[in-house]
This record gives C-alpha cells, sequence and structure tokens, in this order.
C-alpha cells in the first residue's frame, strides 16, 4: 500500500526523524532516563508557549480530549462556577466535559463560525461573581476560525479570573504567549501542528494555580491534575504508567519545531502552505466558510461546487492518495470540506494537492 498524503487536521504525517524515534529501546518509565527525558520534554513544551519559570509543564498520556478533561476535571471547588465561551463543534467537547462532572456553568453560546461577542463576555463575567475560570478554543478546527483569546484574556485577567484555553489545534502552528494572553492552564497535543503522535497530550499551567490544587479536587483518577504536577514537581515522574514510546517522539517533535527560527518560522511556513492552497482553491471557483483574517494558518473549510457530492469527493480525492476531512455538523450537509497543512507538508506538496483536487473537482 501506499502512504496517503494527510492534508487532514490530524493525525497528521510526521518527520522521519520523529519516526525513527519510536525504536527507540525500552526503558522503565520509574528509571533515571525516563526522568531525565520527561524533565527536557516539559522545558520544551514551555518554551513552545512562551512560558517562563512561573509556568510548569505536565505530559498526559491519552488524546487532546484527555489533556482539556485532565484540566476541567481537577480545578473546580464545590460552588465555583466555568464560563464557557464556545463557537463549534470543540467549544461543544468542552462543555460535554463540564457536563459529565457536575461543574456549574455560566454558558456563553455563539453560533459556528460566529466571532464570539466579546461585551456578552464581559456581561457574564460582571453578573456572576462564583465564575472562578473562563474557557474557550484557541483554534476551533470545526470551522478553522482563530478565536479572540487574547481579548478574551484581557477579561479574564480583568475580573481576576483563571484562564484555560483549549490550544489542541493551534499549539505549534499559532503563536500562543501565555503570560501575554493571561492563560492559566493550556493544553495541546503531539499529533496535531507540533508534528508528533496522537497520544502524547501536555498541560502548561501557572505554578501559583497549580499550587492550589489537591488530588481530592480532581474527579477523575487518572487524569488528576494535581496528582501530575506534584509528581513532575517532585521527581519528574508521572502518577502511572505513561505510554513511555511516544516521549521519545514527542521529545524530538519539540527538538524540530523550536529549532531553525522556532516556531515562528514554523508559523511562517505553515502561513505560505494555507495561502497556496487557498489561492489555489479561490481560482477553482470554490468558496470559503470564513474571511482570510479570521482563517488559521492550518486548515482552511471550504465548499463543493453545487452538485457535488461530499463523500463521493472524499472518497475519489482518497483514491488518489489524498486525505481531507469532512465539515461537521451542518456545515457537512452543506458540501463542506476541510484541507490542512498541519505536519510535514510544505509549498510544493500544496502544489501537487491543488492539482489533484483539480482533477478530482472535473471528473
Amino acid at each position: 500500500m501506499t502512504a496517503p498524503k494527510l492534508f487532514s487536521p490530524g493525525p497528521i504525517m510526521v518527520k522521519e526523524n520523529v519516526r525513527a524515534a519510536l525504536a527507540h529501546y525500552d526503558i522503565c518509565h520509574r528509571s533515571p532516563e525516563f526522568e531525565e527525558l520527561f524533565e527536557r520534554a516539559t522545558a520544551k513544551i514551555n518554551k513552545l508557549f512562551k512560558a517562563d519559570d512561573s509556568y510548569r509543564s505536565v505530559i498526559i498520556s491519552g488524546s487532546g480530549t484527555s489533556s482539556n478533561e485532565t484540566v476541567l476535571s481537577s480545578i473546580f471547588n464545590e460552588g465555583e462556577k466555568v464560563l464557557l465561551v464556545r463557537n463549534g463543534e470543540f467549544g461543544n467537547r468542552l462543555l460535554e466535559i463540564i457536563q459529565k462532572y457536575d461543574i456549574p456553568l455560566v454558558d456563553c453560546e455563539f453560533e459556528w463560525a460566529e466571532v464570539p461577542d466579546l461585551a456578552k463576555v464581559e456581561e457574564a463575567l460582571k453578573a456572576d461573581p462564583a465564575i472562578k475560570v473562563v474557557a474557550m478554543v484557541f483554534h476551533e478546527t470545526s470551522t478553522c476560525m482563530i478565536n479572540p483569546v487574547k481579548a478574551v484574556g484581557d477579561l479574564a485577567d480583568k475580573y481576576g479570573k483563571w484562564f484555560y484555553v483549549d490550544c489542541v489545534s493551534a499549539a505549534a502552528g499559532e503563536i500562543i504567549d501565555v503570560k501575554d494572553m493571561h492563560i492559566t492552564f493550556a493544553t495541546s497535543v503531539g499529533g496535531k501542528c507540533l508534528g508528533a503522535y496522537p497520544g502524547s497530550a501536555y498541560i502548561c499551567g501557572k505554578r501559583e494555580a497549580l499550587d492550589t490544587l489537591t488530588p481530592e479536587m480532581g474527579k477523575n483518577v487518572y487524569l488528576n491534575l494535581a496528582k501530575h504536577y506534584q509528581k513532575a514537581e517532585a521527581c519528574n515522574q508521572t502518577p502511572n504508567t505513561p505510554n513511555v514510546n511516544l516521549f521519545w517522539a514527542l521529545d524530538v517533535a519539540l527538538d524540530n519545531a523550536l529549532a531553525d527560527g522556532g516556531i515562528e518560522a514554523r508559523n511562517a511556513r505553515y502561513k505560505e502552505c494555507s495561502a497556496i492552497l487557498r489561492e489555489g482553491m479561490k481560482k477553482l471557483g470554490l468558496k470559503f466558510l470564513l474571511e482570510d483574517e479570521l482563517m488559521s494558518c492550518t486548515v482552511t473549510s471550504v465548499f463543493l461546487p453545487e452538485g457535488k457530492e461530499l463523500a463521493q469527493f472524499i472518497k475519489d480525492l482518497d483514491a488518489e492518495g489524498y486525505t481531507v476531512y469532512a465539515g461537521k455538523g451542518k456545515f457537512e450537509a452543506m458540501g463542506m470540506f476541510q484541507v490542512a497543512n498541519m505536519g510535514e507538508i510544505y509549498p510544493e506538496d500544496c502544489r501537487e494537492f491543488l492539482k489533484v483536487l483539480e482533477k478530482v473537482l472535473n471528473k
């Protein structure tokens, strides 16, 4: 079989040195070698988020959702509320977690692909002093929108609230400065913009917030942030057995992301690739869900021409060796698909994709 070209927003195609890292010899997770690996990787995660020593990172064995669930299930005392700002599928995923753990909620909902109204967010903050945390998604992948994280973070800071941001599809793609954006907790995973694998999730948290957590606050045994933080601080360990082999790949992917110009250079490549894709799709007569200034640098939401059937289109692309995503929710029924340029995709790959896309559209 020929490996498909993954123009989908995770899992992604990885660099050869990341794949090779999986072949590292076996080690025990309770060994000095693992502790050195953990310390090394978590320090790099801090750099990924432009965090200083007032932040501490930990690594969670699981998908991006596991890092989100770790935070949201671990940071509330009885009666404390979360203000959730949501406008898409992954904001709804946070809602599902919040409801599953019976966390008191102030729901600040907007339509999918609608820019959150900051006045509405501030009104909600003013109205309820029991709100402890403001939560939102950085890159709402279901629409490809970059949400106004800095502006919402400024509001959270103004009203003295913690700010939790799901950065799963943004970290190592967009420029994220947790201090400047007043982010208390940021989450992500290796198998997105970073260029590693699903199953290696991570959390970057502010120490002054982490220091207030206790294991008893956590509503989950394995995904307990206080336990992860305390074990990391004590001895660069995890509280339970982690997926050790993925740590090696994550560590190498972090090296790749931070080398040769760092995140700024990676962000520039992603912007160049998305610009090539968008210009080419415009020339093919395709319409986008969002205006350019609202889109991320790694995902483009685009509609098929009238008369084209989405499921068949995706099968036809797959037969040509290319994978894209169908749209989610109401947009799938409208013939929307998503083209991602995360991971090991470069300008020439994007130009080749456009040739194949034109061929399939003309079929």
